[in-house]
């Protein structure tokens, strides 16, 4: 099983809010980015850029978590990052079931975080 096959099937076995949550973000990472390198790693999805991890995501029992390994160096102007707020590098969005992330916000920030390292 490749990488890409891999993380599909992680997806596929979490309940469908979770799914949804998960491919919504590796949506708007490729959108950002087409040539963007998945990867496996600590268990769960990465996304690097240059070799580098620069985003993981991953499902908890009750909410799903969207990392920013760049994260303490962005505006977060729209204020989305509600996770790792004290981290020196991390910060992330975590989502309970029935809550959701405006698309068009995580657009900006994931574009945001990519011009950090560019």
């Amino acid at each position: 099983m490749n990488i890409q096959e891999q993380i599909d099937s992680y997806i596929q076995s979490l309940p469908s809010w979770q799914q949804d949550n998960l491919k919504l973000f590796r949506k708007v990472l490729h959108n950002a980015m087409p040539d963007i390198v998945e990867d496996w790693k600590w268990a769960v999805p990465v996304f690097l850029i240059k070799k580098k991890v620069l985003f993981a995501m991953s499902a908890f029992k009750a909410h799903t978590k969207f990392n920013f390994f760049v994260g303490s160096i962005i505006s977060d102007q729209h204020k989305l990052f509600n996770g790792g707020l004290d981290s020196k590098k991390h910060r992330s969005i975590d989502l309970h079931e029935g809550e959701k992330v405006n698309e068009q916000k995580l657009i900006d920030l994931v574009h945001e975080a990519i011009n950090s390292v560019k």
